[in-house]
């Protein structure tokens, strides 16, 4: 039953890290690119990263809750486990913070479009903001893989002698 839940967090984390990217930059740009309506490639653009945004809530739940319950208190001592909860901390502030004043925002500047009107400056500031955590998000996302399986450098360090490890390889064990 482990390996369900291994292979689970596993895809858990390509669903979330290959979505943030799939979605921010590439679905959002060749919207932008095709659409003539660049209002309604902005409001498809910015259905997506919802949508993305919830699936990165659940992964993050799912993969900060499964680490717990695998290796206990241990969990919190890791680099995996905060780099996932700084990632769930981005996506809180920008769907929770971030995104209803850009709401508030296009709701007062209608009937016009928001950048047609005396929100356009407020409106690109908060934009600018909420690019910059995403930005932020999609690279540390890419880090999750490096950090997942944590390196001891001091058991490293006390298990090479004369720069040849005397400790099997990850592939040295699955090989046998």
């Amino acid at each position: 039953m482990r390996r369900f839940w291994d292979g689970l967090a596993g895809t858990m984390l390509v669903l979330w890290i290959g979505g943030i990217w799939a979605i921010g930059y590439v679905a959002a740009p060749v919207l932008f690119a095709s659409l003539g309506d660049k209002q309604l490639a902005g409001m498809l653009a910015g259905k997506l990263f919802e949508v993305m945004a919830w699936i990165g809530i659940a992964a993050a739940l799912y993969l900060l809750v499964y680490r717990i319950a695998r290796d206990g208190g241990g969990a919190l001592k890791t680099l995996f486990f905060w780099v996932v909860a700084v990632m769930l901390a981005l996506i809180l502030t920008g769907l929770f913070g971030i995104q209803p004043i850009m709401q508030s925002l296009k709701d007062q500047a209608m009937p016009h479009a928001v950048m047609q009107s005396v929100f356009a400056d407020r409106f690109a500031r908060w934009h600018g903001v909420s690019s910059i955590l995403y930005l932020i998000q999609s690279a540390v996302g890419l880090a999750t893989p490096v950090v997942e399986q944590p390196i001891n450098l001091l058991q490293v360090s006390a298990n090479t002698r004369d720069g040849i490890s005397t400790k099997k390889s990850a592939a040295d064990k699955l090989t046998g």
